[in-house]
């Protein structure tokens, strides 16, 4: 029999509970071995909960309990999930986690102290798809291109319902709420932070890059408008939160922002609150992984699958799929050289000669325009919407900030980047 402990039952948790007990006798074929959960931790007693197991207030009842064999690692944050799951492995016990911030920032430290000891992880990132084991196991024999992913439902279901129907992002802000899809307080969605750390996790299987969130590019959603669609349509192109890491030589961009993406790309068509994850490797070429990116029962799944193939003995180690350093080495980008195209929302005043002083703003920075549209406003102003050409991310922010400091700027214009 595999003990197990889970340190945080909550939905996953009590998800993992439950599953455990009702597909015990397939899971019990499959991983040759009874799972038992044998305790959990809980931050209070009090609350009610419809499982049936010991539980306790101390998490180190888990670590330290000899006859536990894995413990499965769901109670979030990062330094104090650290220390947990630090004590975990030093009582030599396996691990799972589904903490995909514990990994952004400490993903390198807890490799080593695991040494020989099963770490997994599958759950961190898009939750019921299984990415890690892809990109670890199965795309092993390629250089991973790119990768470019949806991995955050919140802001996937605003931008779906946005697009479809005209909404305003406040509007389908609310509505996710009040449907369960985003948090009561949805920075950490909204603003990319989610999406970022889930990206950090699968660089470092894909290229050994060790960044942390604040090392890369952020960007959230609050900013995107019905005339940004508008935009997107006229030219064939949908809005997504994109997850992005590009090879460019011995550098590695990595990034989240939003992104104009074309429509009949398979990418484009991930609608609602799914993920889908797109691969590049040398070898195979693309690849497309698509299911629920969270929620109980799909997190639950890929944590039971990592406790599955502890429960068989298997070991992946290290747990980030390197036995040795790349011996050409990977470096993270700057952000300043970022290579891209990019779309601009300009609010002016409606007379002659505007459109011509941004161009030439635009041309002293090696940019030039591709496509444009102008959509009159009230009060004597204009809204540009242009794209441009493929250029340097430090020349399109000199020119922002120069186009900021004129006077015929009536707010500050807005800028997505278009992936094609």
């Amino acid at each position: 029999m595999i003990r197990v402990g889970i340190i945080g039952v909550g939905t996953v948790g009590s998800s993992v509970v439950r599953v455990l007990e009702k597909n015990k006798d397939i899971i019990t074929a499959r991983a040759g071995k009874e799972i038992c959960v044998v305790k959990g931790v809980v931050r209070s007693l009090d609350k009610k909960r419809d499982i049936d197991i010991p539980l306790t207030t101390d998490p180190y009842e888990v670590t330290d309990d000899p006859n536990i064999d894995i413990v499965v690692e769901l109670m979030g944050g990062v330094e104090e999930a650290y220390e947990v799951v630090r004590r975990a492995l030093q009582n030599k016990k396996a691990v799972v986690t589904a903490n995909k911030a514990l990994l952004a920032y400490h993903r390198y430290e807890l490799q080593e102290l695991a040494g020989d000891i099963p770490f997994e992880f599958e759950a961190s990132v898009a939750g019921g798809i299984p990415i890690i084991k892809a990109l670890r196991e199965g795309l092993s024999a390629n250089h991973i291109e790119a990768i470019r992913g949806i991995m955050n439902g919140t802001c996937n279901y605003i931008l779906s319902k946005m697009a479809r129907e005209g909404a305003a992002f406040a509007e389908v802000l609310q509505e996710a709420q009040r449907l369960g899809y985003a948090e009561a307080d949805p920075t950490f969605d909204i603003e990319g932070f989610d999406a970022a750390h889930k990206l950090l996790i699968l660089a470092s299987i894909a290229y050994g890059i060790n960044a942390k969130p604040e090392d890369i590019l952020i960007e959230g959603i609050t900013k995107i408008t019905k005339l940004d669609f508008e935009f997107a349509k006229e030219f064939g192109y949908a809005i997504k939160l994109l997850s992005i890491a590009k090879k460019r030589g011995d550098q590695v961009e990595l990034r989240v922002h939003p992104t104009l993406v074309l429509q009949s790309e398979m990418i484009a068509k991930v609608d609602g609150v799914m993920n889908g994850i797109s691969v590049i490797g040398d070898v195979v070429g693309e690849t497309m992984y698509y299911g629920p990116g969270a929620g109980g029962e799909a997190t639950a799944s890929a944590v039971i699958s990592n406790i599955i193939d502890i429960a068989r003995g298997g070991k992946c180690s290290p747990m980030l799929g390197f036995k040795k350093p790349l011996e050409w080495g990977m470096r993270l980008a700057p952000k300043e050289a970022i290579n891209s195209k990019y779309y601009l929302r300009i609010l002016v005043e409606d007379r002659p000669g505007i459109l011509a002083k941004i161009a030439s703003i635009f041309g002293e920075h090696s940019i030039s325009i591709e496509s444009m549209l102008q959509k009159s406003s009230a009060q004597g102003q204009a809204q540009l919407l242009l794209s441009t050409h493929r250029c340097v991310e430090k020349d399109i922010q000199k020119a922002l900030k120069e186009l900021q400091s004129r006077e015929f700027l009536k707010e500050p214009p807005v800028m997505i980047r278009i992936e094609d």
